[in-house]
């Protein structure tokens, strides 16, 4: 008894030890996903509970070992996160500061993948190729991003700075900054050249196309009016 209680224990100090480290090293991202998330009541139960950042932690892990070389195990590690999490990193990914993904399920992060500071991802964003070339095949994030629930973003393409991505949209092109994208395929409107708040509701955002539909009706309307 005395042996199984030494044992409890050092399992115990470890997991302490490892949450303290985590704590420490991922300390933005943490903050990050309580600023990001109404429903965070703490600093420790997005330690705890939040698979984003278990996600994240394993890549930061798989992802150094991806640097140098041990490909096989860097992908092990990635694939154990996404069977723990339902959310998939590619080891080869490259990721920045005070990244949070909201719920998650369902996310895919493509190998040639680059992400900003400040990015935000709901859940089912992928960031795909389109093919079977070789070298840079997936998008280029800017910073201050933010993903809506459902978005593809496919292939070689960069998203500008600031820039937001509404719900179910699929962006195939290069996105300036400041823009918002909506529809299938994406289409991009300018947001006056100002920065894209986080509190954006991403299900009420405007589209382009809808907005000139219900113009042409409105002329119509005043037009057999006269």
């Amino acid at each position: 008894m005395t042996c199984l209680l030494q044992i409890l224990l050092i399992l115990i100090a470890l997991i302490v030890i490892k949450l303290s480290i985590i704590s420490i090293f991922f300390y933005e991202d943490i903050k990050a996903a309580q600023k990001r998330d109404p429903a965070a009541k703490s600093f420790l139960e997005v330690l705890l509970l939040y698979q984003g950042l278990h996600a994240l932690v394993a890549h930061r892990v798989s992802h150094f070992l991806y640097k140098i070389r041990l490909f096989f195990i860097a992908r092990y590690i990635s694939q154990l996160a996404r069977w723990v999490t339902g959310i998939e990193i590619h080891p080869g990914a490259k990721i920045g500061k005070r990244f949070f993904i909201d719920h998650g399920m369902g996310v895919v992060i493509g190998e040639t993948s680059i992400i900003g500071d400040d990015v935000l991802l709901y859940q089912g964003v992928t960031l795909g190729g389109t093919g079977l070339e070789k070298g840079k095949r997936h998008p280029t994030i800017g910073n201050n991003v933010v993903i809506g629930t459902g978005a593809n973003v496919l292939g070689n393409i960069t998203i500008g700075d600031n820039s937001y991505i509404g719900a179910n949209a699929v962006v195939v092109k290069d996105v300036p900054p400041n823009s918002t994208v909506v529809g299938v395929p994406g289409r991009i409107t300018k947001q006056d050249g100002k920065k894209i708040e986080l509190a954006l509701d991403h299900i009420h955002v405007l589209d382009p196309l809808v907005q000139q539909i219900e113009e042409l009706e409105k002329r119509i309307k005043d037009l057999e009016k006269k």
